[in-house]
């Protein structure tokens, strides 16, 4: 008897949920009739939004003759390194398939790669941008004196300070620990090894995050600028992570600066930063060669203006920045700091919401035991 007879298969719908790339359904007419939660993520909406538009309206397809083909259902399509302007996300590269549904005229199934976002998840080339990353390691040495002298004034003060304020003088000394660890590992940003990871409480380093920026300005409070509404959005059901927790820290402090300073000046500046689980990312290992899910998704938020579009593609790039006064290296160094958890970080502009967002995608502590993973022994 075969495994296959004695197993219950799943279904249609939960294979496609499964799959990591995004899978459309369409209606005669190219009318969206279903697409599992790898296209909802695709199209930045939800399946009740969707069904019913027609692929058109979401899609402008600047080569005529694509859409030509399209219209033709009874042909197959096969088209890579398609340019695409999607609404409200902007330009996007991607490879596009179509089949007709068999014994089903006018239907038709559309998968979708996602080339731009792949190329955001792609692995480190080893090239100048890890080189330029050893200027950290040069600086080191004298980074930590100073380092060493405030650490010892916070003590002093810790004894000096009532109960209530000794929260912020530890405050200082676990800020400093937490930098001085980060040296170490910057002056060994030029090795091929990686810092170990563990298992990570994401919220908690969250959480560690924000109090480090509304300790050091009250949410630009300090700037004379009405404060930053900082909105949590975590879900708590999320297990660790396998990360650095002190890296942790230091990406969403990065993250949640560069959102504070790109908000408005108003009442209505708003940053949130939103954890939850994100179905279908998976990155190719160079190592063994399977494929690692990063299904745990934390995103931080703003409602300014965005990054110059021109940028946009070069913003993880050393240097590039658009502060009057930044070096270009705070962006590369998340990167680094996310590829070191074996984590990929991506940004993406939402015209339509008028919303910029970063995500950091990052792998399960310990990845679920499925029945499909399990051994098997036939008797």
């Amino acid at each position: 008897m075969s495994i296959a007879s004695r197993t219950t298969l799943p279904d249609a719908q939960r294979l496609l949920a499964s799959l990591p790339h995004a899978v459309v359904l369409l209606e005669p007419g190219l009318r969206i009739a279903s697409l599992n939660p790898a296209a909802e993520q695709f199209f930045g909406q939800s399946a009740r939004l969707l069904v019913g538009s027609f692929l058109t309206d979401i899609v402008s397809f600047p080569d005529r003759r694509l859409l030509d083909r399209l219209d033709d259902f009874e042909t197959p399509v096969s088209a890579r390194e398609v340019e695409v302007a999607l609404r409200g996300k902007g330009v996007r590269r991607i490879d596009v398939n179509v089949a007709p549904v068999a014994d089903t005229p006018g239907w038709q199934v559309l998968t979708i790669n996602d080339n731009s976002a792949a190329e955001a998840l792609g692995d480190d080339s080893g090239g100048p941008d890890n080189a330029v990353l050893r200027g950290p390691e040069i600086l080191a040495h004298e980074i930590k004196n100073p380092l060493a002298g405030i650490r010892g004034a916070a003590q002093l003060l810790a004894r000096k300070v009532g109960d209530r304020d000794r929260a912020l003088t530890d405050l200082i000394t676990g800020e400093v620990d937490r930098i001085a660890g980060l040296i170490e590992r910057m002056q060994r940003l030029s090795g091929r090894t990686t810092p170990p990871v563990e298992a990570c409480n994401l919220h908690e380093a969250a959480r560690r995050a924000i109090d480090v920026i509304e300790a050091a300005n009250g949410i630009v409070g300090a700037k004379g600028r009405k404060p930053v509404r900082l909105v949590e959005e975590f879900d708590p059901s999320l297990p660790p992570v396998l990360g650095s927790p002190d890296g942790l820290v230091q990406v969403i402090i990065n993250l949640l600066s560069n959102a504070i300073e790109a908000c408005p000046d108003g009442e209505d500046a708003r940053v949130t930063i939103r954890t939850r689980f994100a179905s279908g990312l998976q990155l190719q290992t160079s190592v063994s060669g399977a494929p690692l899910r990063l299904p745990v998704e934390v995103r931080v938020s703003d409602n300014g203006p965005g990054i110059d579009p021109a940028m946009r593609d070069h913003i993880f790039e050393p240097f590039v920045t658009t502060k009057k006064a930044g070096q270009g290296l705070g962006l590369p160094l998340v990167r680094k700091l996310v590829r070191d958890m074996n984590g990929r970080i991506t940004h993406e502009r939402d015209d339509e919401a008028r919303l910029t967002h970063f995500r950091v995608h990052l792998p399960l502590a310990r990845e679920p035991r499925t029945r499909a993973s399990r051994k098997r022994t036939v008797a």
